[in-house]
């Protein structure tokens, strides 16, 4: 079993109901855990990697049961999401969030970040894995509502990626 498949079985985990989905996204990135774990911990400002994110208001601290309302770009078939902090462990590296409101399809969505460090060509490197349960929307199979899911979290990841790797870059002495 490769490093992956060990995280998911370890933390991504999810008991999707009849009307769900479920699965997981990994991603391999050239840049040490702590500089991918500043980004991703920051759940008042996913802005800072989420390309579709505009504007982040959080309501409470930075805490677990913390809300966040979230605009989005144009573009997409939404315009805000209210998300909750789930957990936020600094020393395992997880963030979980679940979508509470807002003006889009994905009810009952709640998902699961994990960042590990590795090794890629000699160098730190990070590998990240997200994970997803939700609602299967009227009018969707359950193949179209994952695909959509995870093609959003793939232009994340790769947007993490890209800030991370950027950042790394910069950090170099």
């Amino acid at each position: 079993m490769d490093a992956a498949a060990q995280y998911i079985a370890r933390y991504h985990m999810h008991n999707p109901g009849r009307q769900q989905c479920a699965s997981s996204v990994v991603k391999h990135i050239k840049a040490p855990v702590d500089i991918v774990w500043s980004l991703v911990r920051r759940f008042d400002q996913p802005q800072k990697y989420k390309p579709f994110v505009s504007r982040c208001i959080m309501h409470g601290d930075l805490n677990i049961g913390s809300v966040r309302e979230v605009n989005v770009k144009s573009g997409l078939p939404a315009t805000t999401s209210t998300e909750r902090l789930e957990l936020l462990d600094d020393r395992e590296h997880i963030l979980g969030i679940k979508i509470v409101g807002g003006d889009h399809r994905l009810k009952n969505y709640s998902s699961i970040l994990t960042v590990h460090p590795e090794v890629t060509e000699g160098r730190s490197g990070t590998l990240v894995v997200e994970s997803f349960v939700v609602d299967i929307p009227d009018g969707n199979t359950k193949e179209e509502t994952c695909y959509f899911v995870k093609a959003l979290i793939n232009c994340n990841l790769k947007s993490l990626s890209d800030v991370s790797e950027r950042m790394a870059v910069r950090d170099q002495p």
